[in-house]
């Protein structure tokens, strides 16, 4: 690894399984579920809760990309902050945890983009990642005056995107780019970012073309896969592709919500009552008109398991019952091949002062982390 990447803990964490805190920018984080203990989206809460993690060992602090909500009850994701200026403003208040941009390829030019991402890189020390989407929410994108490309363009025109930014990062006299999608003369971007070549680069491709799209460009794909098994068979596949065709190194990341209790019952009655009861089934029906036709990823066997999965925990696989169990679970996940996982829960505040007093000291144990 070059060592100007060093500085940046999801590239160079020695744990078995690396944490990320993931959804805090975004109202209701992860969950489409009533209740008051979700987050709210303010900047006191941001700071607290990031610094909590970042305190904790985290790895990286991931945002979600959200422009509008779903409707419903919650109107899910509808307060947001914005991941530019939210993971700066976060940079400045941590200290080890890598924090991430989230952003939707089309709405932002690489001449732009490229120094945000070297502006963010400094004042974070080298900690900064970028996560790319290529775009999936029509609906959003049309907020920009945009049309949407078809899924496959989508990527074509994001390897330009990121193709632009790379030159800008590390070229350092003024120079022509003509691409496919993007033409421009005379670019120039300085200061470079304090990561060389460039900063840690992430994507949630699960389509082919999206698999591909990370092989080639990212240190860290995310996978959605419906139990942990199929998600150590979709990382296995993307590794492979990665050093196969590209010659190079791409971790993996899973996802996962979490909800622990004193028994395996309470736990599971808890998520089923705020499931059934509180979860927000207009707006999770909102979101999978949206989200079926422009995503290919599987996130259940028919629409109700999708539906319920993406009230609990936005797709992300259950981490439901004791302590022990949620680290069984963990440890499945490293066993199936995964370097690491984003967690959420439906309370931020109280699942971290759990997974601190209770979870990772067993982590610890089991050899997960340090």
């Amino acid at each position: 690894m070059d060592e100007h990447r060093t500085s940046n803990p999801i590239l160079s964490s020695s744990n078995r399984l690396k944490l990320g805190l993931f959804g805090l920018n975004v109202s209701n984080g992860c969950s489409m579920v009533e209740d008051p203990a979700t987050l709210n989206v303010t900047w006191d809460e941001s700071k607290r809760i990031a610094q909590t993690a970042d305190r904790l060992g985290f790895e990286a602090i991931i945002p979600v990309a959200r422009w509008k909500g779903m409707g419903g009850k919650v109107n899910f994701n509808h307060r947001n902050f914005e991941t530019f200026t939210w993971a700066a403003g976060l940079s400045a208040v941590t200290e080890y945890s890598s924090i991430f941009a989230t952003f939707h390829v089309p709405t932002v030019h690489p001449v732009r983009a490229a120094k945000e991402v070297a502006t963010i890189d400094h004042i974070s020390g080298g900690r900064f990642g970028l996560n790319i989407v290529a775009g999936w929410n029509y609906k959003e994108i049309a907020m920009f005056g945009l049309e949407q490309r078809e899924h496959d363009e989508r990527y074509d025109y994001s390897d330009d995107w990121i193709e632009m930014c790379k030159a800008l990062w590390t070229r350092e006299e003024p120079f022509d780019y003509d691409g496919p999608f993007l033409q421009s003369p005379q670019l120039y971007s300085q200061p470079k970012p304090v990561q060389r070549p460039w900063p840690a680069l992430m994507s949630a491709g699960n389509s082919a073309r999206g698999q591909e799209f990370a092989a080639q460009h990212t240190d860290v794909n995310f996978v959605v896969a419906q139990n942990i098994a199929k998600a150590g068979e979709i990382a296995a596949r993307g590794r492979a592709l990665a050093k196969d065709k590209f010659g190079r190194k791409m971790q993996v990341f899973g996802q996962a919500y979490v909800v622990c209790r004193e028994t395996e019952k309470e736990a599971q009655d808890y998520i089923r009552e705020a499931v059934e009861k509180r979860g927000d089934w207009e707006g999770v029906r909102n979101l999978l008109d949206v989200l079926i036709p422009n995503s290919k990823s599987a996130l259940g066997d028919g629409w109700e398991a999708m539906a319920a999965n993406l009230i609990a925990g936005y797709g992300a696989i259950p981490l439901v019952g004791t302590k022990e169990q949620v680290v069984e679970g963990l440890v499945k996940f490293a066993d199936a091949g995964l370097d690491g996982l984003t967690l959420s829960w439906i309370d931020y505040d109280a699942g971290l002062a759990q997974l601190e007093s209770e979870i990772l000291p067993l982590m610890r144990q089991a050899g997960l982390r340090e």
